[in-house]
């Protein structure tokens, strides 16, 4: 081993790293000498200089030096080393309840002490519980920390003094030879938007002078935190640009309108189209005709048409004489789409296949042939569509409902569902999760967006109300009220089994407490560890109108569609992010009668609880609800844990960086050309994670 590490050179090159730290190390991500430098701090310390024990404040963390007055074995409930400390200007304690025989002899009478810690309220005054410390041999003064003493995450097994040597290593790497850390925006683009150098920020904020703002620091919002920020964005938004590139590069069928069709399906139709839904058509219209493939996102509120949209695009697959499949992330989700295509399409002349986990023996095997000799023209299922033995004879579109339930990389294995014929499928991807424009730019930089912001006429906003448990007994005989009054009601529970821990109420045991409280009721229930088949019967009987009241848990969250519906309660709101609670409401208001919302929450509730229900009770917009929703839980929970890559930003905060996207978005465009640096930028930030782009 030299001397000296580089960055390129793995963890373990540094001095003091074995396998166990190397093991560690991997848990934090760093696996190279370059990762430590993006392994940024999350708080600091001031230890820049001494405090005057007079002016200690509790909760403050401070350095302070003195000589010890007195040190002595407190008796109590739990045995202590209490070590008194004088300076100038007062009397501070020392408290230890883990120390050894050494300890004891260090701290004599007259010995010259810097100790650093928080300083808290305790029985003797002021007190350090466990202060970090060093006896002072020599009567100069010694030296202060020169920069703020960085916190950084870090896991068991490796305490923060070690994590700040082995950065000391990767610092004095990175100032040795900065060239291995390249400056990858480039002078032009860095002028451009006033932007720090790479070094400059990388120095500063790992080692910040003690004029430096730690409010700024620690928010994200000092230039230096910025400028990497920035460059974290950049990355990603090119790794998303790089699969649409990739996936641009193939042929698509030119997929031209199946005007015929289009127009025998829209007779049929009980409705007419919205003018959104006949904008967005076009655009998807458009897309098809062209000889690359289509890789569009329609974003819709709930009930704003989004599958009927589908429906016409699909039909202009099979008019050009391709096969259309139609993916959704659950079993009752599927089934749903596959009963309404069919009651659609069937009339036509079309036939429509399910597929999905559930479907076993010759049923299966039978469905699969179809899809591969083209005797199905539209497939409808879950993820099932898309394993290895299930092959088609002309696979032309692949919408796939609700894209934030998968990642990009199960929309990058259509491509080989394609192969038969030499040419990739469109992909249209649909959600009812409003996403925020400010997400969207940076999650789906690979797509172009539509948007159907437009409701149906005849449909009346929900009202919503937000009531306390202790009013449940008004709640059920509202329930009563309506359902003898011909109309149906859904009670949301948010866990299956009880939890005293939560205070959730469980579906299972308020179905029995609803069917004494009304007995003239005909309840259903319908949860997760149902097998699918009980729960299609279940859904069937309640559309049919043979059930009153459905209990559920959040499985009927979306695709579920019941005109008569008008009431629904959902309980434990509070433990609900605002997007899902949007789509539990939109199970009502999908038919003509006045429909309400309530949200039977359990006291005493979060400020973040109250801000949530208000935000509920206060519109009906979901992309107004969506924008809160990403002010109050952040991106990753908006996305869902399998939107890949950007839950996973190191510095980028999509809320609180928002302004730099158009920054972001102009850098992109100027390293269009630059197959290099792209690479380069999205080995830095993306590296690792990049196959799940697509990156191979």
């Amino acid at each position: 081993m030299t001397d000296r590490a580089t960055l390129a050179q793995p963890a373990s090159s540094l001095k003091g790293v074995g396998p166990a730290l190397t093991e560690k190390l991997a848990r934090l991500g760093i696996e190279t000498v370059s990762d430590f430098l993006f392994h940024l701090p999350h708080r600091y310390q001031d230890r820049t200089q001494v405090t005057a024990i007079a002016h200690l404040t509790s909760g403050r963390e401070a350095v302070i030096e003195g000589t010890v007055t007195a040190s002595e074995l407190v008796k109590g409930r739990r045995q202590s080393l209490l070590v008194r400390l004088k300076d100038p200007t007062g009397i501070v304690s020392l408290r230890f309840f883990h120390f050894s025989q050494a300890q004891l002899k260090q701290f004599e009478r007259g010995t010259h002490v810097r100790c650093f810690g928080e300083a808290r309220a305790g029985s003797t005054g002021l007190e350090f519980y466990h202060p970090e410390y060093r006896v002072l041999t020599s009567n100069a003064a010694a030296p202060v920390e020169e920069t703020l003493t960085p916190i950084y995450p870090t896991t068991e097994g490796l305490p923060q003094t070690k994590l700040r040597a082995l950065m000391q290593q990767a610092l004095e790497a990175f100032e040795h030879d900065p060239d291995t850390l390249p400056e990858l925006l480039g002078d032009a683009l860095r002028a451009r938007f006033s932007l720090p150098t790479l070094h400059d920020a990388l120095a500063l904020i790992h080692r910040p002078p003690p004029e430096v703002s730690l409010d700024q620091l620690i928010d994200g919002t000092h230039p230096m935190v910025s400028r990497l920020a920035l460059e974290e964005m950049l990355a990603h938004q090119l790794s998303l640009r790089q699969i649409r590139q990739r996936i641009q590069r193939d042929s698509a069928p030119r997929l031209h309108s199946g005007a015929g069709l289009e127009a025998r399906f829209l007779a049929g139709l009980p409705f007419a189209l919205t003018g959104a839904q006949q904008r967005v058509l076009n655009e998807i219209h458009q897309d098809l005709a062209h000889g690359a493939p289509m890789l569009r996102l329609v974003q819709g509120d709930v009930g704003s048409g989004k599958t009927v949209v589908a429906a016409m695009a699909m039909l202009s697959a099979v008019a050009n004489g391709y096969q259309a499949a139609l993916m959704a992330p659950t079993e009752l989700l599927a089934e749903q789409h596959y009963q309404t295509l069919s009651n659609w399409l069937t009339p036509l002349g079309l036939e429509v296949g399910w597929l999905a986990g559930k479907l076993k023996g010759k049923a299966r095997l039978d469905v699969k042939e179809g899809f591969a000799n083209g005797r199905v023209q539209i497939a409808v299922g879950t993820h099932a569509l898309f394993q290895d033995d299930v092959q088609f004879k002309r696979l032309g579109l692949a919408v796939i409902d609700e894209q934030h339930r998968f990642g990009v990389h199960q929309r990058l294995a259509l491509r080989e569902k394609g192969e038969a014929e030499g040419v990739t499928p469109h992909q249209l991807i649909m959600t009812a999760t409003p996403i925020p424009r400010t997400l969207a730019m940076s999650a789906y930089a690979d797509l172009d967006v539509s948007v159907i912001d437009e409701l149906p006429p005849g449909r009346t906003p929900v009202r919503t109300v937000a009531m306390p448990n202790e009013r449940r007994d008004e709640v059920i005989e509202r329930i009563r009220e309506a359902c003898l009054e011909g109309r149906q009601a859904y009670w949301v529970c948010t866990l299956i089994e009880d939890s005293d821990a939560l205070q959730s109420e469980a579906a299972q045991s308020t179905h029995i407490r609803l069917q004494d409280a009304l007995p003239d009721l005909t309840i259903g229930l319908v949860h997760g560890r149902m097998k699918a088949a009980e729960k299609a019967t279940v859904m069937q009987a309640f559309k049919a109108g043979e059930l009153d009241l459905l209990v559920a848990t959040t499985v009927i969250e979306v695709g579920v569609d019941v005109p008569n519906a008008s009431l629904m309660i959902i309980e434990n709101p509070e433990r609900l992010g605002l997007a899902q609670l949007h789509q539990l409401r939109g199970r009502v208001g999908r038919g003509s009668t006045q429909s309400f919302c309530v949200l039977l929450y359990h006291p005493p509730l979060s400020n973040q609880g109250k801000a949530r229900l208000g935000v509920m009770r206060d519109t009906n917009d979901g992309f107004k609800i969506a924008e809160q929703d990403l002010a109050l839980r952040g991106p990753g929970e908006v996305l869902g844990t399998r939107q890949t890559g950007l839950v996973d930003l190191k510095v980028a905060d999509l809320t609180r960086d928002k302004g730099l996207l158009p920054t972001v978005r102009a850098c992109a465009e100027a390293l269009e050309q630059d197959d290099a640096r792209q690479s380069a930028l999205i080995n830095r930030w993306v590296g690792r994670g990049a196959d799940r782009y697509g990156q191979v």
